[in-house]
């Protein structure tokens, strides 16, 4: 798996502007930043771009690395993804808080009777409840998101493929379900996980 000449592209803008913003990425192409979105994933995955928040895109100095690209290009989701923690829908937003910080995450998986997944709720989610007041004692339900508009990925997902996921839709992590069509949440995959991959590739370079 190669760079592709756009990737080649957006590199030698950011060594020349690091650091730039996506915005400014994009209108250097003359294209939207949406349209960069999986570019700029592959990139910062594969450590040839760092992205920081409120500065923009720096160059790591890294350079590209094809054994770690083909390493990633063969890996699928089941290589890396954790188990889930989930609640059900009559949990309350305060426990649901106190999970999340016990488990040290960023998502719940809500599901039923079944362990099947319903709904999912963030970190984001479970504060902005509480910043509207009076929410603590309120079930999950209440705020999450649920299914059919959920993200998801499968065991046999390309780990770029739920990286670009993540990116696209600007989400934690992904619920891994047992296959396509299943509603039974066996594991996730989130940018943790993702980064954590990196490291020990680039580690092994």
């Amino acid at each position: 798996m190669k760079l592709t000449e756009r990737q080649q592209q957006i590199i030698e803008i950011v060594k020349e502007n690091e650091p730039i913003s996506g915005d400014n990425i994009a209108h250097s192409l003359g294209l939207t930043k949406s349209t960069l979105r999986s570019d700029l994933a592959v990139l910062t995955m594969t450590g040839i771009l760092d992205a920081r928040p409120k500065v923009g895109y720096i160059y790591s100095g890294l350079g590209f690395k094809p054994l770690v690209q083909d390493r990633l290009s063969q890996m699928t989701v089941q290589d890396i993804m954790l188990p889930p923690v989930s609640v059900d829908q009559e949990t309350t937003v305060q426990d649901a808080i106190t999970s999340l910080f016990m488990y040290d995450i960023g998502t719940l998986y809500i599901v039923d009777e079944a362990k099947n997944l319903i709904g999912v709720v963030s970190r984001k989610d479970l504060l902005r409840s509480v910043s509207m007041g009076n929410m603590q004692t309120s079930p999950v339900a209440v705020v999450m998101t649920r299914m059919p508009n959920i993200f998801v990925a499968y065991p046999e997902m390309p780990v770029v493929q739920a990286a670009k996921s993540i990116s696209r839709h600007q989400v934690d992590s992904l619920p891994v379900m047992k296959e396509q069509g299943s509603r039974q949440i066996i594991g996730k995959v989130s940018k943790t996980a993702l980064v954590n991959l990196l490291i020990d590739l680039t580690d092994e370079e």
